[in-house]
């Protein structure tokens, strides 16, 4: 399975590290969506899909959230059709009404993370924002509760997670296609009606409805990793309707999903690089792991060649397989605050234990300490194949596998090998890449973070570029983690919220960090 490496987990895999609902179906004849009108009651706690877990809490100064569905097309070239219900989550604006601009909506990334669990369990940090905005936030089609992916049971998805996603052999290749074809027939027969209308331009769409039923005549948008895509689509469509928005950790949209792997690949190395030297820079007591560098990364490739002959234990009955260990090396270097926990992770794998090591994949891949699943996987995969035009064969993955080896040791076979995800879809990819032209649009802050592992820095500059002259306004943070303004950073906070509460435009080629 490929890595959901767009998405935001932290605090899934907070939770789990520390620790170590109805369902919206497609309707009838349901008229113009439009005339509807939203009605906010308190939230319900989430369900498997969107995660599990307890009601939101409140914020400080009298945040309460609340939640409500909203009626979109499923098909938006048949409006008057059947629907969909998006589920929504949003808190007041904490300020004086004549200062309120509107509603500021979020999108945190994936494809196939939940919006309405992640904006409660972020709230504090998008605090300063809720002085002029309502925030507001969504599960996209296809995610959470709203008509969610299924695909397969828990219990396959954990057999699925234990077998090797670099094969090195016919026999490990015939093993692993199969896994995959069974994973995208098992979605076809439980998803199939949602599958074709799960796209990012149909996500888009739905923003486009939601800002209407908000009564915004502008969008305002915080858009983070993969909404950052979304974003980008949304200004294409909607140029004129576009207010402020801010794009955070930057997926370039200039490159074909080789391409992204290719990148992704490099980014993770290059996160990995900077975590070993943080390391070793450490006293021995704090970096048990190595003696320098160097050490620090043989010592990780050969614990991952060890697991690819034989398995640690695990959280049983599971077992630490190489697969799961690149993925749960790969979940840690999201932020920088994680970095202790893959010291940990290692230095217990090191003595025999995967359990650390295996908490950190199963926040990966959206597994929760009961057992169940989120929808992240199963949609991140719809929504990526359905937006992505390309094919690939075992053949193109042999030809590709010296430029992924070459660009990251550790994360290379598994980056490559992941570009088959999509060769058994049963719907038809949209296009090479997402059209993210906006001429005519606003400025558009786009914030790249050099260290960052899942969207690497140089796609925000291809960005700003792609989105046109005058668009985007390129903002660079020197920093590691996923992302900027979360990173506490006051160059990057005093930017976005310069931006959003009074539309101060920064200066394009700002560095901070």
């Amino acid at each position: 399975m490929p890595y959901a490496a767009r998405t935001r987990t932290a605090a899934l895999l907070t939770s789990a590290v520390l620790a170590a609902g109805a369902l919206t179906a497609c309707g009838g004849e349901d008229g113009d969506v439009r005339e509807q009108s939203l009605e906010w009651e308190d939230c319900p706690a989430p369900s498997d899909a969107q995660g599990g877990g307890a009601s939101p809490t409140p914020l400080p100064r009298g945040g309460v959230w609340q939640c409500s569905t909203m009626r979109a097309p499923l098909d938006w070239a048949d409006p008057d059709g059947a629907s969909v219900g998006i589920e929504l989550i949003r808190v007041r604006s904490s300020g004086p009404k004549n200062d309120r601009i509107g509603s500021l909506i979020f999108n945190f990334g994936g494809p196939g993370g939940s919006g309405v669990t992640t904006l409660p369990a972020f709230g504090k940090e998008y605090d300063t924002l809720r002085s002029r905005y309502d925030l507001v936030s969504f599960d996209p089609r296809g995610v959470g509760r709203s008509e969610p992916v299924e695909c397969e049971s828990a219990s396959r998805m954990d057999a699925l997670f234990q077998e090797d996603g670099t094969p090195d052999d016919a026999e490990e290749r015939r093993v692993y296609e199969e896994g995959l074809r069974g994973f995208n027939e098992a979605c076809q027969h439980n998803s199939g009606k949602i599958l074709p209308h799960v796209r990012t331009t149909d996500a888009a769409r739905d923003m486009n409805l939601l800002r209407e039923l908000l009564g915004d005549d502008k969008l305002y948008y915080f858009g983070i990793s993969y909404g950052t895509e979304l974003g980008g689509v949304y200004a294409h469509l909607f140029p004129r309707t576009v207010g402020r928005a801010v794009f955070d950790a930057v997926v370039d949209p200039t490159q074909d999903p080789e391409q992204g792997s290719l990148g992704q690949a490099q980014g993770f190395q290059r996160a990995l690089d900077n975590f070993a030297e943080d390391c070793a820079a450490k006293p021995q007591e704090e970096c048990p792991i190595g003696t320098d560098a160097e050490d620090v990364k043989k010592r990780i490739a050969q614990l991952l060649d060890q697991l690819d002959e034989r398995s640690l234990p695990g959280i049983f009955p599971r077992r630490l397989t190489e697969t799961a260990a690149t993925g749960g090396i790969a979940q840690a270097l999201y932020s920088q605050d994680f970095w202790p926990y893959l010291t940990q992770a290692l230095d217990e794998a090191y003595d025999g234990d995967g359990r650390t090591l295996m908490v950190l994949s199963d926040a990966m891949n959206g597994r929760s300490e009961s057992g169940e699943y989120s929808s992240l996987v199963a949609a991140n995969t719809a929504i990526n194949c359905s937006d992505d035009r390309p094919r690939y064969s075992a053949a193109d993955v042999q030809r590709a596998l010296p430029r992924f080896r070459e660009a990251s040791p550790v994360f290379g076979d598994y980056m490559a090998w992941s570009l088959l995800s999509c060769t058994d879809w049963a719907v038809e990819g949209a296009a090479d890449r997402p059209d993210v032209s906006a001429p005519g649009a606003p400025p558009i802050l786009v914030i790249g973070n050099t260290g960052d592992p899942a969207t690497p820095y140089e796609g925000a500059r291809r960005m700003a570029r792609a989105l046109g002259p005058g668009v985007g306004v390129e903002i660079t943070y020197r920093g590691e983690g996923h992302g900027a303004y979360d990173s506490g950073d006051q160059c990057v906070q005093n930017a976005v919220n310069g931006y959003l509460l009074q539309g101060k435009v920064p200066r394009s080629g700002t560095v901070c960090g």
